[in-house]
């Protein structure tokens, strides 16, 4: 474990499916230089890893997203014959219980913020309190892929139709820099190559998702800049690719060690 440098974060962890799992690269690289991360706001597949790593088990979590594949991750999607989407997430959620533990997020000892978005309002909704996994499984809900989750009598889908990096819920912290990640970054390939490509109509869906929501964080961020940003192409990995775990955590590595001063 790094020596403490002295420098306290609030860490905003932004969604975008498999690519969240670069979140675990840089939280590593700030752990070794030291930092000291006592707040975190996520969304989605931010909230997911944020959730775990606020209650101590980001590395259980690493080992089993290690060593997961595409057969398993079928294995765990348990189909919702009705109620608004194809996956109900039970088995996913209840095999994330059994890594980290039923926990409440007042109890955690890093101050935590699920973002979530009420479906019928629109309107952006912070998850601060009461049971970590409702609160993440809140985030997640991907429209038309994972159902709406209820919540204290709201139906919520997933914060990053709204806010796909939330930085306003750390706005009231007292620490010494506000780090972002965003996971919808400027992509690595020609744009143009891609579009020759044939694509059927979940691609299609995927991608204007993704377009949006990257839209969207470049707004967030330019209209409340973090102290440092963070940026993951948005084009590293498609929102399922789980498999590509290693490779995606040692890209978070170095997008972080290349921003870090």
């Amino acid at each position: 474990m790094a020596e403490k440098n002295g420098k306290t974060v609030s860490l905003v962890l932004g969604s975008g499916g498999a690519r969240g799992l670069a979140h675990i690269g840089v939280i590593h690289v700030l752990e070794e230089r030291g930092y000291e991360i006592t707040s975190i706001a996520g969304c989605s597949v931010g909230a997911l890893v944020g959730g775990i790593y606020a209650a101590g088990k980001l590395r259980e979590y690493e080992d089993w997203v290690l060593n997961i594949s595409r057969f398993d991750m079928v294995n765990m999607m348990d189909i919702a014959w009705v109620g608004g989407g194809l996956v109900k997430g039970d088995r996913i959620i209840n095999k994330m219980i059994k890594l980290v533990g039923n926990r409440l997020i007042e109890e955690l000892s890093i101050r935590f913020t699920a973002v979530a978005t009420e479906l019928e309002s629109g309107r952006e909704v912070w998850l601060s309190e009461g049971p970590l996994f409702d609160a993440i499984r809140s985030s997640c809900s991907l429209p038309l892929f994972f159902t709406p989750a209820r919540y204290r009598e709201k139906m919520l889908v997933d914060g990053g139709v709204v806010n796909p990096v939330p930085i306003a819920p750390v706005f009231d912290d007292h620490t010494d820099l506000t780090i972002a990640v965003n996971l919808g970054g400027k992509p690595r390939k020609d744009p143009d190559t891609e579009a020759r490509k044939d694509i059927g109509a979940y691609e299609v869906a995927y991608l204007v998702f993704d377009a949006m929501q990257s839209t969207i964080a470049r707004q967030k961020l330019a209209a409340y800049p973090p102290d440092l940003a963070i940026e993951i192409p948005r084009d590293a990995a498609r929102t399922f690719d789980i498999d590509r775990a290693a490779e995606l955590i040692e890209l978070g590595r170095e997008s972080a060690e290349a921003e870090l001063p």
